[in-house]
């Protein structure tokens, strides 16, 4: 019978998650995750395979808490083009609010798409997943918002761009966080674009 582990899952792949988030998978080491978690390696090893294994872990659990809590605004009735604004204003406001001296990790999945997806297979199935899971979120928003001119194929080209400067700013974080801001409120000024007034009968937003 296997012995029961004298420690917390959870605390110990949320302290894993938050050095990933910073160091990303190539620059964090076993001997920092020891330090990090409390484990010795083998104890890491026998719980989660290997560093890999609990990178995975990891990667789950920041899409569980972090991510989704944060997309659900846009699944959630009544969602449309103030559940977007709302989801660009919340990723805003959290960056504003972090202090000059804090740790610039932007997204442990961005960061995993621009490092590790680029050369492993399953990291970059589930990195694409992620994509397709926030790109169909923000279409399910902007068509509820709905605007009887426009069809289905630009609210795909909508979704797909906010999805893209949100990619972009969370990229920028570790670079210049004052042109990330600026992203994020470009994209805000443009999904209000998209659904403000029109004064000319017939004339279709961009």
């Amino acid at each position: 019978m296997g012995r029961t582990p004298l420690f917390d899952r959870t605390t110990v792949v949320r302290s894993a998650r938050d050095l990933f988030w910073v160091r990303g998978f190539e620059g964090t080491s076993i001997a920092q995750l020891e330090s990090a978690t409390g484990l010795h390696r083998s104890s890491l090893y026998h719980c989660f395979g290997s560093k890999r294994g609990l990178f995975d872990v990891a990667l789950d659990d920041y899409l569980d808490t972090v991510i989704r809590p944060r997309l659900r605004v846009l699944r959630t009735e009544p969602a449309g083009a103030d559940a977007v604004l709302r989801y660009l204003s919340s990723v805003r406001v959290a960056i504003e609010s972090l202090p000059d001296d804090a740790a610039r990790r932007g997204c442990l999945l961005v960061g995993c798409a621009a490092g590790l997806a680029g050369q492993d297979e399953a990291a970059r199935e589930f990195v694409a997943a992620y994509w397709d899971e926030f790109t169909a979120a923000l279409r399910q928003a902007l068509t509820i918002a709905g605007d009887p001119r426009v069809g289905a194929g630009v609210v795909d080209q909508r979704a797909r761009t906010i999805a893209a400067m949100s990619t972009s700013a969370m990229l920028l974080d570790r670079v210049d966080r004052v042109e990330q801001l600026a992203i994020l409120a470009a994209a805000e000024a443009l999904v209000r674009s998209w659904f403000s007034p029109v004064d000319e009968p017939g004339v279709t937003p961009a």
